[in-house]
């Protein structure tokens, strides 16, 4: 193989990866940033930069199929071995099986995506294999949610069926709450999840897995809510810090967990765990991402490893990397969201930034502008490193009519 097509929303990192491992990249995404046009042959973007213009809003705007027929007509063009898949289409399986017709998908096959992104049938074969995970019911109006959560137990949690990093979710203490809540979740989905509140701290596991085999690379922090870096969605995603700090035997068990989930399931290649860690310490399972995840560069850097390369030798030659038991840096990824409608400078001169528009774009209040990604020796010094360039980067925003 020697030529991918990357496809999904977030994939400068991915293609980024893919190029440093001596592949030729296509592109198939949502924004078309400045940092993965320099990487690929070509892209072709759902979203037109224009100075401006707005960027619209990933939630309302974002249609699957529109990168579906993208990909169509980049196929036309040009000879591609494989397609590698980011995030945005897990949850559209008629989307992924068109795409395996046009173009081998190199990891899980459409049918398997499909069978660990079904919520209920996932749940269940956790709750059969005995593996921690919050109560969670499917619901499509006030009705059903108020009698789903009396059932499972206030505090609940909902959950749009699809969605983007965390939008969309809402936690209800009582039904005052949860009437509330329901109108909000169905903007986005009409049918959405009913789960149990577990309260802890968000975490992940970045793991490379073949057949019924698996290995964890890292153990990671999740960041979620954060008001700092301008995220409005109480459980939006903000980036990760690879690794996480924690004691090692909350490590090792989420470890365990996402290794046997993984297995179990006999996914292949790059996979990714969510969790809950309760406050005693215990990893709750709260999805799988069949695919390539947000944490990928910051993995890369903690480890020294290429991720798409570990990829490619385990979906084509079943080999498992070699995994170092301890990492002595760290790596935090944060994701800025602007507290206004801006206008975007040109942001090229902010050290570490990614996943970078063209200046003068209008970017809305509350949508992703971009990521920045920083080194450390300790989890305190990375993230302080993030967070001190995202100030800078919200000080450069101006505010866009």
């Amino acid at each position: 193989m020697h030529d991918f097509l990357v496809i999904g929303v977030d994939i400068a990192s991915l293609a980024a990866s893919a190029k440093r491992a001596g592949y030729r990249i296509y592109a198939v995404d949502y924004f078309g940033d400045q940092d993965l046009r320099r990487v690929c042959e070509e892209t072709i973007s759902a979203l037109e930069q224009r100075e401006g213009r707005s960027c619209g809003r990933l939630s309302f705007d974002f249609n699957p199929n529109a990168l579906l027929r993208s990909a169509r007509r980049l196929l036309k063009r040009h000879s591609i071995d494989a397609a590698l898949l980011s995030s945005g289409l897990e949850d559209s399986p008629s989307v992924l099986f068109e795409l395996s017709d046009l173009v081998p998908i190199l990891g899980n096959p459409p049918e398997l995506i499909q069978k660990v992104r079904d919520r209920e049938g996932f749940l269940h074969e956790l709750k059969r294999l005995g593996i921690p995970h919050p109560e969670t019911a499917v619901a499509g109006d006030f009705g059903e949610a108020r009698t789903k959560s009396k059932e499972i137990g206030y505090p609940v949690v909902l959950k749009p069926m699809r969605g983007f990093g965390g939008s969309g979710i809402r936690k209800a203490k009582d039904s005052g709450e949860l009437e509330r809540a329901v109108k909000e979740v169905s903007l986005l989905n009409e049918e959405f999840l009913v789960q149990e509140y577990v309260s802890g701290m968000a975490a992940s596991a970045s793991l490379i897995s073949f057949s019924h085999e698996a290995a964890t690379l890292t153990v990671n922090e999740q960041l979620t809510g954060m008001r700092a870096v301008g995220q409005r969605e109480p459980f939006g995603y903000c980036g990760n810090v690879v690794p996480l700090s924690a004691a090692k035997t909350v490590i090792d068990e989420c470890r365990r967990i996402a290794e046997r989930t993984i297995s179990h399931f006999g996914l292949i290649g790059s996979n990714g765990v969510d969790f809950v860690i309760s406050r005693d310490g215990t990893p709750h399972v709260i999805e799988v991402n069949p695919r390539f995840q947000g944490t990928l560069e910051c993995v890369e850097r903690v480890l020294r490893v290429n991720v798409v390369d570990a990829h490619v030798k385990a979906c084509t030659q079943g080999i498992l990397p070699t995994v170092p038991d301890e990492t002595s840096s760290h790596c935090t990824r944060l994701i800025i969201f602007p507290p206004q409608r801006s206008s975007v400078p040109d942001l090229n001169e902010f050290e570490g930034v990614r996943d970078v528009p063209l200046p003068g774009v209008v970017v809305e209040k509350g949508e992703p502008a971009c990521s920045i990604i920083a080194d450390g020796a300790s989890r305190g010094s990375s993230f302080k490193k993030a967070n001190k360039i995202a100030e800078s980067i919200l000080e450069s925003l101006q505010p866009a009519n």
